[in-house]
C-alpha cells in the first residue's frame, strides 16, 4: 500500500565579494561585500488527516479496522508495498522475490535495512514476527490470513502443532522463504497487509504490552511514533531510519479520531485538516460540488451481519425475510445518497467476476417467510437491537431499517451506537443481535470476501456462520490456479451463503468519497481499495 514519492530538496544559495589590491599601485578600496545571506530552510511539510475514530491499538496483532490499518501503514511496511494508483507489489523490507515453477514457493531477497532504533531488520526477525502473529497465545483476528495460504499455519493456530510445522524459514540473515498449501494467485498482494507485518520483538520483549507507547515504540515504516494523546492526536515525525526516506516528502503527520462529521468538515475548510472522507448528509449535494471531492468506485461492502448462535436468526428464513424486506435503491437514493450500488451479493464486481444476484426483494414473500418461521405478522418476534459504531451515516441506516421492518414485517426493534473498540470487541465476542458491517477487501479478489468472511472458522465471521457445503467450495476453489474454473466455484459459494442462507444481509457496494485538495497535494490517487498510503504523499 505504499511507494515512490520525490527528493526533498532544500536551496540555500551562498554569495561571496573579494576585494582585491595592487602591491606596485595602490587603488582605492572597494565597497566593503555584503554578509553572505544565511540559508533558508523550508517550513515542515504537515499533513493533517481525520482518521474517524480512536485506534484499537498500535500492535498490528491486535487490529482489524481501516482507522488502524492507516496508523499501521505509516509506521510500519512488510515485505511489499502497494503501488498507489495500480495496487500491484512493490518492494518494501524484501528488495527482490521470486516464485518457484511450481507457484508454491515465494523467496525473497531483504534490503539491509534497521529499525528506528538502529537494530538490523534480519530475515529471522520476519520468521519470528510471524510465528508471533499465529501462535495461539496471541489470538489475531487476522491470523487466518496466512494460515489460509502458508503451508502449516493453520494447525499451528489451531494448536494443533507446533512452530516448527510452519513453512517459513530464514536461508540466511536477508533471505525469507515459505510455501503455499496450493496454488493463491493472490498471495503476493495480500503480503502488504499487517497479518504479515513485521514487528520489532526486541522492544516487545523488553516492554511487553507497552511496547506501543510513544516513549517505547520503535517502527520500521515511512514515520515514527512522537506522540498518541487518546482522544485527541497521534503525531508522527518521518523516520530518518526508513529504507526510502528520502522520497518521504511529509515531515509531520497527524492524525485526528474525529467522529463528529460536522467538527471535521469545518476543519477541512478552515485548513485545519487536509483530507477528509465523510461530511455531513445536510452538507453532501454541496460537498459533491467542492472540486477536492473525488468519488470512485470501490471493493467495498456494507452488510449487516446476523448473530447465528442465537434465536431466531439461527433461522435461514428469518434472515431471508429481514432482508427481503429492505428496499435497497431507497436507501441509496435517499438515505446514503453517495452513489452507491444496491448489492444482492456479498463481493463487489471485478472484471472477472461479475457481480452476483443471489436473491431479489419481495416484501410478500418476506411476510410469508417470517410466518413459516413462527412469527407471523410479527406476533412474538423477539426484541431485537441493531448494533452500529457511531456515525451519522449508520445512524441513518440503521433508522430506515427499523422503519422498513416495522412497516413490511411489523416487527420493532430498537438501535444502538458504540465507539468503535466497543463496537468491535462485542462483534467479535457475538455480543449482538444485528450488527451493522462493511468489508474493504484486503487485496483484489473474490476469496477477501467469500473466504475471509463466511468460511466457518474465519477469524472476522462475526456472526458465525456455518455451512459444510460452502466450506467444502472453498476448499476446491482454494486447490485452483486462478481462471474462470476458480470464479464459478466462487460464484456457486456465493449463491449459496446469500441466495440460499443469507449468512449476512447486503446493501450496497460502496463508492469511496474523499475530499483532498489534488493541486496542493501530490501522490494521493483514487483506487478501488481506496488505500492512500501516506509515505507517498508530497505537497507541490
Amino acid at each position: 500500500m505504499k511507494k515512490l514519492l520525490f527528493a526533498f530538496l532544500i536551496l540555500a544559495v551562498a554569495f561571496s565579494a573579494f576585494a582585491g589590491g595592487n602591491k606596485e599601485k595602490a587603488k582605492p578600496a572597494a565597497p566593503a561585500a555584503a554578509a553572505a545571506p544565511a540559508a533558508v530552510k523550508a517550513a515542515p511539510v504537515v499533513f493533517r488527516f481525520n482518521n474517524g475514530t480512536e485506534p484499537q491499538s498500535l500492535d498490528p496483532a491486535e487490529i482489524q479496522g481501516v482507522p488502524e490499518n492507516n496508523v499501521y501503514m505509516s509506521l510500519f511496511e512488510g515485505l511489499v508495498t502497494y503501488n498507489p494508483k495500480t495496487l500491484a507489489a512493490e518492494p518494501g523490507l524484501a528488495k527482490s522475490w521470486e516464485n518457484s515453477a511450481d507457484g508454491l514457493t515465494w523467496t525473497f531477497h531483504l534490503r539491509k535495512t534497521t529499525w528506528s532504533d538502529g537494530t538490523p531488520i534480519t530475515a529471522q526477525q520476519v520468521v519470528d514476527s510471524w510465528l508471533r502473529f499465529l501462535s495461539p497465545k496471541t489470538a489475531a483476528v487476522y491470523a487466518y490470513l496466512p494460515g489460509m495460504i502458508i503451508k502449516g499455519a493453520s494447525d499451528y493456530n489451531a494448536g494443533k502443532t507446533g512452530p516448527e510445522s510452519v513453512a517459513i524459514k530464514a536461508l540466511d540473515d536477508y533471505t525469507f522463504q515459505f510455501t503455499l498449501n496450493g496454488p493463491a494467485p493472490y498471495a503476493l498482494g495480500m503480503l502488504s497487509h499487517y497479518a504479515f507485518a513485521v514487528v520489532p520483538l526486541q522492544t516487545i520483549a523488553k516492554y511487553g504490552t507497552k511496547w506501543t507507547r510513544p516513549e517505547n515504540i520503535v517502527t520500521d515504516g515511512p514515520f515514527r511514533l512522537v506522540d498518541w494523546t487518546p482522544h485527541d492526536k497521534i503525531v508522527m515525525e518521518k523516520n530518518p531510519k526508513y529504507w526510502n526516506a528520502k522520497s518521504v516528502k511529509i515531515d509531520k503527520l497527524v492524525f485526528y479520531p474525529i467522529e463528529d462529521e460536522n467538527t471535521a468538515l469545518n476543519m477541512y475548510k478552515q485548513g485545519d485538516l487536509d483530507w477528509i472522507q465523510t461530511v455531513p448528509d445536510a452538507q453532501l449535494d454541496q460537498m459533491k460540488l467542492d472540486p477536492t471531492y473525488h468519488v470512485n468506485a470501490a471493493f467495498i461492502t456494507y452488510y449487516y451481519e446476523f448473530n447465528t448462535t442465537k434465536k431466531p436468526f439461527n433461522n435461514p428464513d428469518v434472515r431471508k425475510a429481514l432482508s427481503m424486506a429492505i428496499n435497497r435503491q431507497e436507501l441509496v437514493d435517499k438515505v446514503t445518497r453517495g452513489g452507491q450500488f444496491p448489492a444482492f451479493g456479498l463481493t463487489p464486481p471485478l472484471a472477472n467476476y461479475p457481480a452476483v444476484v443471489a436473491f431479489k426483494e419481495d416484501p410478500a414473500k418476506a411476510k410469508e417467510l417470517l410466518a413459516k418461521a413462527g412469527y407471523p405478522n410479527g406476533k412474538g418476534f423477539p426484541k431485537t437491537t441493531i448494533l452500529y459504531n457511531t456515525s451519522e451515516g449508520h445512524k441513518k441506516i440503521a433508522e430506515y431499517v427499523q422503519q422498513k421492518w416495522k412497516e413490511v414485517l411489523n416487527i420493532d426493534v430498537s438501535i444502538e451506537n458504540q465507539e468503535w473498540a466497543t463496537y468491535l470487541d462485542n462483534r467479535q465476542h457475538q455480543n449482538f443481535d444485528v450488527c451493522r458491517a462493511g468489508w474493504q477487501g484486503d487485496y483484489v479478489d473474490p476469496n477477501t470476501f467469500l473466504t475471509d468472511l463466511l468460511q466457518s472458522k474465519a477469524g472476522n465471521n462475526d456472526g458465525r456462520y456455518s455451512n459444510p457445503k460452502y466450506d467444502a467450495l472453498l476448499a476446491q476453489a482454494a486447490k485452483l490456479p486462478d481462471g474462470k474454473k476458480r470464479m464459478d466455484i466462487f460464484r456457486q459459494a456465493e449463491e449459496l451463503a446469500i441466495g440460499q442462507d443469507m449468512a449476512v444481509m447486503p446493501f450496497y457496494y460502496y463508492t469511496t468519497s474523499n475530499w483532498i485538495d489534488t493541486n496542493k497535494w501530490g501522490g494521493w490517487y483514487t483506487n478501488i481499495l481506496d488505500v492512500h498510503p501516506f509515505k507517498d504523499i508530497y505537497k507541490k
